[in-house]
């Protein structure tokens, strides 16, 4: 292992939690620990409840409808940006709005860009959709 890199901590949203805990399993690393308090009137606040300052840090979640998951998404990675993450990698096992990636017709959106936009905005440095096999995100991602 390169002692030049940064430490690294996995993190989970709600909708992906089974899949973070698997990945960290077969990593041999704890899953990072991080509060998710949901309010009566649907809104919700993340914070992270250990030291991320300086850590390569890898968000898990999924932006499968409903958009909350996306909004999740968003607020983990502007609470790592707060938090002093040296980057900050999104892993989405699935990526809603992929399949409009382009304009294929006139006065349409291309909401694939403007989710990927949003993402960037919030300070995301890197973003990884899910691969399938827990072997190849680890080989893409993760060895040093």
């Amino acid at each position: 292992m390169n002692s030049s890199l940064p430490p690294f901590k996995v993190f989970s949203g709600t909708k992906s939690r089974y899949m973070a805990e698997e990945i960290c399993k077969d990593l041999g690393v704890p899953l990072g620990q991080m509060n998710i308090q949901h309010f009566a009137d649907g809104e919700f606040e993340v914070s992270f409840e250990e030291s991320i300052r300086g850590c390569e840090v890898y968000l898990v979640q999924s932006t499968f409808p409903n958009t909350d998951n996306l909004m999740e998404l968003l607020l983990m990675i502007d609470a790592a940006k707060r938090a002093s993450a040296h980057s900050i990698i999104a892993v989405m096992p699935y990526f809603g709005w992929a399949r409009q990636d382009r304009k294929d017709k006139p006065r349409v959106s291309i909401a694939a860009k403007l989710v990927a936009d949003l993402l960037s905005a919030a300070g995301v440095t890197a973003s990884s959709p899910w691969t399938s096999t827990p072997t190849r995100f680890r080989a893409s991602s993760m060895c040093r």
